[in-house]
């Protein structure tokens, strides 16, 4: 039965003293409204871990202006009954105030990294999430730590953070988890309308078009790119970016690149889908 806690200094003790009970702890951070990607942390952590932690908070820090804070959806009751029948030991679940005060003005900002892609899109975003995860970090203590590779650049920044600040925190990158039609699970895709889950798939489109070329031995970003960026373009109301990466820093790939990340992010009507794929690394999409 997962205990609930809505208060900072509980969901710490509980950590504490698992921790003195000798059991380590995995930590799965979310903003909720889970599905089985989500649920896909929690069996990893579960392969490492023997205490799970998840965090279901919808962090207004990294919303900025005009973003779909206020009707991101929220599933309390579901997302509970999911963390139950996957023997998650304590849902964190706070309310906003608990966990940023009236006087709250401290904030944690990774430089590099946060930059590129979505640092170009949604330049507080990032701002937003290092500083919530340090304050999970900080009340769960060491620990390890789950987080999904569809936000790859997310996942990256974290673990910068992470090594940069000397956190006891190991931070994991887990798969990507889609559909049979290749499409990526996302919160967000309960917005799209039948119409636009089938426009969606220009994105799935796009990344196999660059994971084939790349099979067969096409190394030049700027095509990689080209072929991912085609079907998103035909298929999106509107693209933010396609690139064509390094995996490890974000920036231009090195001449003949053992790996290459292609990331998209685009949008259909109001809701914004991101996907990526790391050639030379993952399976096709």
């Amino acid at each position: 039965m997962s205990k609930v806690l809505r208060k900072p200094a509980e969901f710490r003790q509980a950590c504490e003293d698992a921790r003195a009970a000798q059991r380590h702890v995995g930590l799965v951070p979310t903003m909720g409204a889970l599905h089985d990607g989500h649920f896909s942390l929690i069996d990893e952590a579960k392969s490492r871990a023997d205490f799970i932690a998840l965090t279901l908070f919808v962090n207004p820090l990294q919303f900025a202006p005009g973003e779909d804070l206020t009707r991101y959806p929220r599933t309390f009751e579901s997302d509970l009954a999911g963390c139950r029948e996957r023997g998650v030991d304590v849902v964190f679940a706070p309310e906003p105030g608990a966990m940023y005060s009236p006087e709250f003005q401290t904030g944690v900002s990774v430089k590099g990294i946060s930059e590129p892609l979505e640092g170009g899109f949604r330049p507080s975003h990032f701002d937003g999430v290092t500083t919530v995860v340090t304050k999970l970090f900080n009340l769960a203590g060491p620990c390890i730590a789950m987080f999904g590779r569809k936000d790859y650049q997310q996942w990256k920044v974290l673990s910068r953070m992470a090594l940069d600040l000397d956190m006891p925190i190991e931070v994991v990158g887990c798969p990507i988890i889609r559909e049979d039609d290749g499409l990526a699970l996302s919160s967000r895709n309960r917005y799209l309308s039948t119409s636009d889950r089938t426009r969606a798939l220009g994105i799935v489109a796009g990344l196999r078009q660059a994971f084939d070329a790349w099979e067969h031995g096409e190394r030049e970003p700027d095509v990689l790119r080209s072929l991912a960026e085609e079907p998103v373009r035909g298929a999106f109301d509107r693209l933010d970016y396609v690139a064509a990466v390094d995996p490890e820093t974000l920036a231009a790939p090195s001449p003949s690149p053992r790996r290459i990340l292609i990331a998209v992010a685009a949008h259909l009507g109001t809701t914004r889908l991101i996907d990526n794929v790391v050639l030379g690394e993952d399976a096709r999409p």
